[in-house]
């Protein structure tokens, strides 16, 4: 799976490059960095070398903190403080979207530096976007429907599920573990999680690429240097919510290892990345400002569909929240704290 993953992020670049062979800069300062007091390239070298570590770190240990929750019986799946928690993670994925990839969309595609026609008459940030939330809809349902047939699933009531559910809790620890994993390896919702789980990290690794890109491309010290501390919480509670995908998913130990790997070095590797383009690499440049743009705004779509229709309305409109208001009020306030400090920090990065 991370090979055609890989593969399948290099054509989206091959062939968002290519569209953007007929850019044409409106001045020669597009194409030059700024002369501000801020750009020092020797200054700017330690402090990204810092955040590729720091990043990295707090990568893995949102991504992991989820996976070893089984041990803490308080953050077992199960759990009221497991729902709470994740429910706080897809409010940061939300305006991960909507406050952080699309509005710099917005501002590459509009910018000044790109020609008239077609860039300024035409909306390609919502466009994209709205077209990439279609596509994602469309590999969600098809995925699901074909390790549905793979897998012989079949389509299980929820009732069943439920009634399935209540005899493997009441028979202890031993006999639950052992019949709960039968009912899930064959039960749709189980398909359902995998799915989501690989989908939402293709989005989160095509962000994460682009912004340490742009940040290891960038000399600007008084722009890296709160970048570094935003980043930071970024990935981690970004992490904590794909994390709680992939725990819920089941995964075997070697895919769980490579999910993990994959969401951990993409950022840090994106920033490498930056660094050793930083010479030729133009951010404000047309063939920069489209390709990014573009990706940012097919992120965002599949961000903010994943994080509306397969994280919380899974969740709110799922049993064990319509059966508790209590538990819903508690749900709705971490979402609004998660997607509300991410929106804070929009303001630095």
């Amino acid at each position: 799976m991370g090979s055609s993953r890989i593969k399948l992020i290099s054509i989206f670049f091959i062939l968002i490059t290519i569209f953007t062979s007929q850019a044409v800069s409106q001045s020669d300062e597009c194409e030059s960095e700024s002369n501000s007091s801020c750009n020092n390239k020797s200054a700017a070298l330690p402090l990204k070398l810092i955040a590729i570590a720091s990043i990295l770190v707090t990568s893995m240990i949102g991504v992991c903190l989820p996976l070893f929750s089984r041990s803490i019986p308080a953050l077992s799946p199960d759990r009221n403080l497991f729902i709470i928690v994740k429910a706080f993670a897809s409010g940061i994925i939300l305006a991960t979207g909507f406050m952080h990839v699309l509005p710099d969309s917005f501002d590459m595609l509009w910018s000044p530096c790109l020609k008239e026609n077609p860039w300024h008459k035409f909306p390609f940030t919502g466009f994209v976007a709205m077209v990439s939330a279609i596509f994602t809809l469309m590999v969600d349902s098809i995925a699901t429907s074909l390790y549905t047939k793979k897998n012989k699933a079949g389509i299980i009531p929820e009732g069943q599920l439920a009634d399935e559910a209540a005899v493997t809790t009441t028979q202890g620890d031993i006999h639950g573990h052992h019949h709960g994993s039968k009912i899930g390896s064959e039960g749709p919702q189980l398909l359902r999680y995998r799915v989501v789980a690989m989908v939402l990290e293709l989005g989160i690794v095509v962000h994460s690429v682009v912004i340490g890109l742009s940040m290891g491309a960038s000399n600007n010290t008084c722009t890296i240097k709160p970048l570094v501390a935003a980043l930071c919480f970024h990935q981690m509670f970004e992490g904590m919510g794909l994390g709680g995908c992939i725990l819920q998913a089941e995964y075997k130990f070697l895919k769980k290892a490579l999910m993990v790997f994959f969401f951990s070095v993409t950022t840090p590797f994106g920033i490498a990345l930056g660094i050793a383009l930083s010479k030729t690499y133009k951010e404000n440049s047309p063939t920069a400002l489209i390709t990014v743009g573009l990706l940012n705004a097919s992120s965002a779509g599949l961000l903010i569909y994943m994080a509306l229709v397969d994280l919380l309305s899974a969740d709110f409109l799922g049993p064990k929240l319509q059966g508790s208001i209590k538990l819903q009020i508690k749900s709705y306030v971490a979402v609004l704290l998660g997607a509300g400090g991410m929106s804070l920090m929009a303001k630095w990065a």
